[in-house]
């Protein structure tokens, strides 16, 4: 079972959140390290807010492109 860990970047649908996953590559030729951003639409039970921290996996399809669910929140936008 895959499990993610991002961050809340949008709630702007109903029981839907938007969580940005930043993940480091290493180029295979010079060595360098850089950032990409992939961001999941994922089934929001829970209530979470942007800015929170979230651990998600994935489930049975949703919707269209709802295939995740949140599993808990790590941090609150707060604290």
């Amino acid at each position: 079972m895959k499990v993610f860990q991002g961050k809340v970047v949008a709630v702007k649908m109903a029981k839907t959140a938007t969580v940005a996953v930043t993940r480091v590559v290493v180029d295979p030729l010079y060595k360098k390290r850089f950032k990409r951003i992939k961001k999941y639409h994922v089934h929001d039970d829970i209530g979470v807010k942007e800015g929170d921290r979230v651990k998600f996996v994935a489930s049975a399809p949703i919707s269209k492109l709802k295939k995740w669910k949140i599993v808990e929140v790590i941090t609150n936008k707060k604290g």
